[in-house]
């Protein structure tokens, strides 16, 4: 918890084993992109390329932003979407969730799952089978010390795997340059892990 007491963050893990970013104030937004669709034969001959749906995603944060005029933003480009984070202030999840992230073009179960837990999220960590892994062979609670330790093998490997990728990249800033100071504690220690 910071200083003013606005933001708290915890990390967690998932289901898959990935190291998730919990913060109470500091808005993460998770907007998921369609696959690009393949191009003809004829089309590559004639040097067509799929179709990016992030330049449209982006666009339309962009002209939501100029529309609401003292926001900011971080937009990071994940391996299946966009990750937002607002810079010029910090937020209630509840509301958030409500308020904003439709308008924005949210994941609706990213959206479900930040009201339901009062925090917004973000993944730190790639997901194992993008480090060429399998999810964990066990979840706690562990039903013994062996079942424990096969987790922990299972953990050290993955961490080791996380060393060589990125979790997402930073796309571009939108809006405000402004920072607000508990966020800027959270893009700190979000873009350390992630590697951006």
């Amino acid at each position: 918890k910071n200083n003013s007491g606005q933001v708290a963050a915890a990390v967690t893990r998932n289901a898959y084993g990935c190291l998730v970013l919990n913060t109470t104030g500091a808005m993460f937004v998770d907007i998921d992109l369609p696959e690009p669709k393949s191009v003809s034969t004829i089309g590559r001959l004639f040097g067509a390329k799929p179709h990016d749906h992030a330049h449209e995603a982006i666009d339309k944060v962009r002209a939501w932003t100029v529309a609401k005029g003292d926001w900011g933003w971080r937009v990071y480009r994940t391996f299946a979407g966009l990750r937002l984070l607002a810079t010029h202030d910090v937020f209630d999840p509840k509301r958030a969730a409500n308020e904003f992230f439709r308008s924005l073009g949210a994941d609706p179960l990213y959206e479900k799952l930040c009201r339901s837990q009062k925090s917004f999220r973000a993944r730190l960590t790639p997901k194992p089978w993008r480090c060429g892994l399998h999810a964990p062979p066990c979840r706690w609670p562990w039903k013994d010390a062996r079942v424990e330790a096969r987790f922990q093998e299972w953990q050290k490997g993955y961490l080791d795997a996380c060393r060589n990728f990125s979790t997402c990249s930073l796309a571009e800033t939108i809006g405000s340059s402004r920072i607000h100071p508990d966020v800027e504690l959270v893009i700190k220690a979000h873009d350390e892990a992630t590697k951006i």
